[in-house]
């Protein structure tokens, strides 16, 4: 049985490293152009080149975006940047346009092809034409149910690669498609600038009766009404590995380190607990409880088990959930001492109880019972943002575990 990829993001060079040493098997990144994330720091070519060199020396890959929907003035451009990310060692390169599909198979013809889920993949006519093109992998649609994606599986090349999303927000448009954000602020989602106006709350105003602002139900919980919930799969990872796709991949270039690394985290758990033991495979509620400790809308399946219903909105906020703060990252640890060197996230104070999540490691708490600044001064709190301090841990630590505590 071969194992499925856990695909994860990587909005710059930090998250490209901690979301493999956190248990990624690959990473999809977006350079400088033709990325659908500008909103993410991306990669400059020698930062591109440094992430290359850190995953493949794990055997882990990096995956590039450049899965705009391209317009005539991108076009001369392409062919210089696919051969550059090609030159740089990428694994594959992410497209959603036919042209630049073109353009990368005669200026990168041995660079591996993955069709984005941009390109609205949602039958195995389109699967298989891309493969027989030249694309070695098929990101799909999100807006399918398990059965279609299995049905897809029966009715294409074995040497074929399905990839779909497990994880991470959901766009109220079609495979984000979406042209609300260019025409209410002139940023275009399709290049990448997305404003997310259906997270906004609207009104409707009668024409002859302006400012007169009446408020808008779907039903009597409120005026959100395309805010969707976020894709959450912890709980079906049989399912997702039954249905014979070769990636699994969660959202979020955006999304903070801590984000990338708890999530990434949970997932590894659960898909590795599953190969142990496919015929005996249990879930473990502590992966759900993981993943809901990050900054999050409320969870739901997504399209997997069915057309969603009003339950896959929330209608009364736009607002995330936040159930804990990451408080300090680690970058040295001294083990004669027991000390370890932390970058500080958010405040904390002498005397709080904090969790300790490190690569490959259990979950941990910790009381703080000794806390001091950079300059071994004892200090009662951690208040000044990314300052350098140390706190003695019980058990040893490792450069990047992160310092969580829940919020009051």
């Amino acid at each position: 049985m071969q194992k499925v990829e856990l695909l994860a993001p990587a909005g710059n060079l930090y998250k490209l490293k901690i979301a493999l040493k956190y248990g990624a098997d690959a990473v999809y990144i977006g350079g400088e152009a033709f990325s659908l994330r500008v909103a993410a720091d991306n990669f400059t070519p020698e930062e591109m080149k440094e992430g290359i060199e850190f995953a493949h020396a794990m055997g882990k890959k990096v995956y590039v975006t450049a899965n705009i929907i391209p317009h005539n003035r991108d076009l001369k451009e392409m062919e210089r940047y696919f051969k550059e990310i090609y030159e740089l060692g990428a694994d594959a390169v992410l497209i959603s346009d036919l042209g630049a599909f073109n353009i990368c198979r005669k200026a990168a013809p041995d660079l591996e092809i993955h069709i984005s889920t941009q390109a609205n993949n949602t039958n195995y006519m389109t699967v298989q034409s891309w493969h027989e093109m030249g694309a070695k992998r098929v990101v799909l649609a999100r807006e399918m149910t398990l059965s279609e994606v299995r049905e897809i599986r029966d009715n294409i090349s074995r040497e074929c690669e399905l990839e779909i999303f497990m994880h991470g927000a959901m766009c109220v448009s079609y495979s984000g498609r979406c042209l609300l954000s260019n025409y209410m602020t002139a940023r275009d989602s399709n290049y990448g600038a997305c404003s997310h106006p259906c997270r906004w709350q609207y009104a409707l105003m009668e024409e002859k009766r302006p400012g007169e602002y009446m408020p808008v139900f779907e039903n009597e919980r409120g005026t959100f009404i395309m805010n969707s919930k976020d894709l959450c799969m912890i709980e079906h990872v049989p399912e997702l590995i039954a249905s014979g796709v070769s990636s699994l991949k969660i959202e979020g270039r955006v999304k903070s380190e801590y984000y990338v690394a708890t999530i990434v985290a949970a997932y590894r758990k659960a898909i590795d607990k599953y190969y142990e033991n496919p015929t005996g495979y249990v879930f473990n509620p502590e992966w759900l409880k993981e993943v809901k400790k990050v900054s999050h809308r409320d969870y739901y399946t997504g399209f997997f088990f069915g057309i969603p219903d009003t339950g896959a909105q929330i209608y009364g906020t736009s607002s995330y959930i936040r159930e804990c703060d990451i408080v300090g990252i680690v970058l040295d640890y001294d083990e004669k001492t027991k000390l370890a060197k932390v970058s500080q996230r958010n405040r904390f104070f002498k005397g709080d109880e904090i969790e300790i999540m490190q690569p490959g490691e259990d979950l941990f708490t910790q009381k703080v019972e000794v806390l001091k600044d950079e300059n071994m001064n004892d200090i009662e709190v951690a208040n000044h943002a990314a300052m350098i301090l140390y706190i003695k841990t019980d058990k040893p630590v490792v450069k990047d575990a992160m310092l969580r505590m829940q919020k009051d």
